[in-house]
């Protein structure tokens, strides 16, 4: 058993210095009902909402002494409860990452998780019940103060709760992964660690939190604290607390271990075995089922330690910051104030790209939205399409009626090109064929203003080449967004070398009120994404006409710790998708790329590939079978060479990129793959895995970052 009290934490202090902004501990005392005295601590860093409580080793140091305090008055007969709250909006947003990615040492990191252990476990051994009142916003650490206090409420209104450490690499280390599942059952407790992370970090709103039994009341916003003090105070006076998930011996002895192992099986065949803090965190799960608290901490001191000093925390340090700050001050981005007012859009097309751009256009916009298409069946279908998902987000409680029908008189469907003369804004969603899109730009030219932006939706086309035609192809621009439409963050900003100011700008501008995150790319074949997974899909794809199995391909990508394999990738994005995106690439670059004829005998198929229930491509439909007959060889490539292929190939990519001015820096192409193609965190996009596997020095004698980004010393 730790003692924490005997701990010397001041060299993590002392790492922290003056950088670290401070989360206060301000005390009050508030009379409840009853007459009883409650402590109520509101955790603030003074600043607005912007800039969330965050919990470095300062903070604790001052929320220890603060807890200290209310247990030396609790022991006097003083106070009967202590509460701890926030600042409006916000409990906390978890431990400040920045401390974290400073130590030095596996024992520094050891600091940080008992430091964290001996402050907020505190919460439970006060002398009087601690209440947490989560007022909002609350990951990680914040979360971890309401689990180590005795009872929890929640504002229905709050932003989302969440334990998200595993998707930063990491594991829930102040006491969630013991604390949590002898909460809420083991089931629940694998969602909400586990799951939930890995399913692009997923959070939770109040109302499932309390479902799940996380919490032990909800109340609405405009009276959450009052109305929580009293609950309190009514708790104080014998009311009785039910908690339904909480675990009893027949799910310890039977339903745990179960949960666990299919748990385990789940987490191998959908993520393979490479990302380290899943499993540390099943393992920790699975052992809460039994021993003490204090061995639970223990076990999550090793365990965040030895995470924090690994590679895979390194790197998703790095790619946490690309995505927290790099994302929002895009690189290259003209000054806003040059952007053109964006009042009504037209969308060229109302086929189903077309529609999820209109839903989004007028649900983040909220300005009138016009759609065509070469005939009004279209356009009706297309209209039709939108009002019917307004309906599913009123069904799911997203919008109201009043704003449900407000969006739907926002959207309008027509044949007649003239209705674009007020448009300032024109994106396009049609064939991905150069010819069609400069036929379609040419007809809408005619009756815009001559400011009004036009954009193209392509994937792989030259920007440049698409407005040749144009009058004025200074105000096209490359929008490149990616699918699913409403859920993908990234789009990629194609300036061509014509493209003026006032239309990058205003580009810029529209994707940031989409909600979106905007890179800069100059106009080169495939921009950065597709380009990359153009790639991935062309090796995997060699690897197949030398006669490698399918399954056994996907298998070897599996190290590269992408969402799906190339082939499920292939397959969900459409075969004559990927087999266009290929054709592009080795049009440009046949040297590098690689496609094969074949390939569009397989897109004309319905079904291509066989799966099995998780989505996993297991081997070839009978009709691909009969397609690749003949086209495939008998020379199966082996696991390793495959791997090593992909990773040199991506390595040259990036580097000529980065040659060709194709984004700034390599930190942009990171950004490009974390955001539009969901590359791990753990990796820190592409650039730092190939470094840290050798691939740079291979390819071109160096490395991507100087030093390479690797986990901190062991010690």
């Amino acid at each position: 058993m730790t003692d924490y009290e005997k701990i010397d934490f001041s060299p993590v202090v002392a790492l922290a210095g003056d950088d670290e902004v401070v989360t206060h501990s301000v005390v009050r005392d508030v009379r409840l009902p009853s007459g009883k005295m409650m402590a109520l601590i509101t955790l603030d860093n003074g600043r607005d909402h912007n800039r969330p409580n965050t919990l470095g080793p300062v903070t604790l140091t001052e929320l220890g002494e603060t807890l200290a305090s209310v247990k030396a008055r609790a022991a006097a007969g003083e106070i009967q409860a202590v509460g701890i709250t926030g600042k409006q909006y916000i409990l906390a947003a978890g431990a400040d990452l920045s401390d974290i990615s400073k130590v030095e040492s596996k024992d520094h990191a050891r600091l940080i998780a008992q430091l964290g252990h001996k402050v907020i476990g505190s919460l439970s051994d006060l002398g009087v019940p601690s209440f947490a009142f989560v007022n909002g916003l609350a990951l990680g650490g914040g979360l971890e103060i309401a689990l180590n206090s005795t009872y929890r409420t929640v504002d229905a209104s709050a932003a989302a709760v969440a334990l998200p450490e595993v998707f930063l690499g990491i594991i829930p280390g102040w006491g969630g992964a013991y604390l949590l599942p002898n909460l809420i059952g083991i089931e629940n407790a694998l969602e909400v660690v586990i799951s939930n992370p890995l399913k692009q970090n997923r959070m939770l709103k109040p109302q499932q939190a309390f479902d799940l039994g996380i919490f032990d009341a909800i109340f609405p916003a405009a009276n959450y604290l009052e109305n929580s003090l009293a609950w309190a105070d009514a708790v104080l006076g014998g009311k009785k607390v039910e908690r339904k998930n909480e675990p009893g011996k027949l799910e310890r002895l039977t339903k745990w271990p179960i949960a666990i192992k299919m748990a385990r099986g789940m987490l191998e065949s959908k993520i393979g075995t490479v990302p380290k803090s899943p499993y540390v965190a099943l393992d920790l799960l699975d052992k809460a089922k039994s021993g003490t608290k204090a061995e639970g901490f223990a076990r999550e001191d090793e365990a965040l330690s030895e995470l924090v000093a690994g590679d895979q925390f390194a790197a998703s340090m790095y790619a946490f910051d690309l995505v927290q700050k790099r994302a929002k001050r895009p690189v290259g981005a003209p000054d806003k104030a040059l952007a053109k007012k964006v009042t009504k859009v037209g969308i060229i097309g109302a086929g189903l790209m077309a529609s999820q751009f209109a839903l989004l256009f007028v649900r983040k916009l909220r300005v009138p939205v016009l759609i065509t298409d070469i005939d009004q069946a279209r356009v009706d279908k297309g209209v039709a399409y939108i009002n019917d998902e307004i309906g599913k987000l009123e069904a799911k409680g997203r919008l109201d009626a009043d704003g449900a029908n407000q969006l739907r008189g926002l959207i309008h469907g027509t044949v007649d090109k003239s209705e674009y003369a007020d448009c300032d804004f024109v994106i396009e969603a049609v064939f991905e064929e150069v010819g069609v899109k400069q036929q379609v730009f040419g007809e809408i030219e005619k009756f815009i203003a001559e400011d009004a932006i036009l954009a193209t939706n392509t994937s792989s086309l030259s920007v440049e080449e698409i407005g040749a035609k144009l009058a004025h192809p200074e105000r096209l621009v490359g929008f490149h967004f990616f699918n699913p439409v409403a859920v993908m963050p990234l789009i990629e900003v194609v300036k061509t070398p014509g493209t003026n100011e006032q239309t990058l700008s205003t580009a810029f501008v529209v994707a940031k009120g989409l909600g979106k995150n905007a890179v800069l790319t100059a106009d080169a074949p495939g921009f950065v994404v597709n380009r990359l997974l153009a790639k991935v899909m062309g090796e995997a794809a060699r690897a197949v006409y030398e006669g490698t199995p399918v399954a056994d391909v996907e298998k070897a990508f599996g190290p590269l710790g992408l969402p799906m394999g190339p082939f499920q990738l292939i397959d969900l994005v459409g075969w004559k998708v990927a087999a266009h995106v290929q054709d592009t690439m080795v049009r440009h670059f046949p040297e590098r790329f690689y496609a094969n004829e074949n390939f569009h005998a397989l897109a004309e198929l319905d079904q291509v590939v066989e799966k099995d229930k998780g989505g996993r491509v297991t081997g070839w439909t009978k009709a691909a079978e009969k397609a690749l007959k003949g086209a495939v060889g008998s020379k199966p490539a082996s696991a390793e060479t495959i791997l090593r292929r992909v990773q040199d190939g991506l390595t040259q990519e990036i580097k000529l990129m980065l040659d060709e001015g194709v984004v700034p820096e390599v930190e942009d192409i990171d950004l490009c793959l974390i955001l539009g193609a969901g590359w791990p965190f753990i990796d820190g996009g592409a650039s730092v895995y190939l470094d840290r596997e050798g691939a740079a020095e291979r390819v071109f004698g160096s490395t991507f970052h100087t030093p390479p980004i690797r986990g901190i010393a062991r010690s």
